[in-house]
């Protein structure tokens, strides 16, 4: 039985989302994925749909709305996989008791906010150009390991070296063989 994957979109959602499709083109052979336009997991009705617009709905409330709907729908254990905005929801429902296993979160905006982890093995990628990146001493703060990546921007996620590295990061999540706990019994 293959691991479940959650993925959870950036900003936009499937409205500027065709880069997912690669994403979901390696992943689905070795996950069951299940995926969100958080757009729609937040109930987000702009009718203006600009970047300054969108933003500040899920900064107004949306994300909160996007969190607690994932929370009512996620009951097990999973991966999860979130682009900017979405890594940030799914990071802040793994602090209000979302069962994850893991969370990849990819330049996720607002984590930089945040000053604990969630309790489950996380990646947080960003461009060394990204604004939106926190600071240096962020990472130690709240205790994740610092990735940048040099040359790119808080768009990272969909070119095709980034969508490679992030893919294979996962894979071998799974793939890799399970550390064999050794146990040592004494005869007298």
């Amino acid at each position: 039985m293959s691991e479940k994957l959650v993925i959870l979109s950036d900003m936009w959602g499937a409205k500027k989302g065709m880069w997912i499709t690669s994403y979901l083109g390696y992943l689905q052979q070795y996950f069951e994925i299940t995926y969100y336009d958080i757009q729609q997991l937040s109930n987000l009705d702009v009718a203006v749909q600009t970047t300054d617009n969108v933003h500040r709905a899920f900064v107004e409330g949306g994300i909160d709305v996007a969190v607690a709907h994932l929370l009512k729908k996620e009951k097990e254990p999973a991966h999860y996989l979130g682009f900017s905005m979405g890594g940030t929801i799914a990071w802040k429902a793994g602090l209000k008791g979302l069962p994850m296993k893991s969370l990849y979160a990819v330049s996720s905006t607002r984590v930089r906010a945040e000053v604990e982890k969630p309790d489950c093995d996380t990646t947080t990628l960003f461009g060394d150009k990204d604004v939106y990146r926190p600071a240096l001493s962020w990472y130690d703060k709240v205790g994740v390991k610092p990735q940048l990546i040099k040359g790119f921007g808080h768009t990272m996620y969909n070119d095709d070296h980034i969508i490679n590295k992030v893919s294979l990061d996962l894979l071998h999540l799974v793939t890799k063989p399970k550390e064999v706990k050794k146990s040592y019994v004494k005869i007298a």
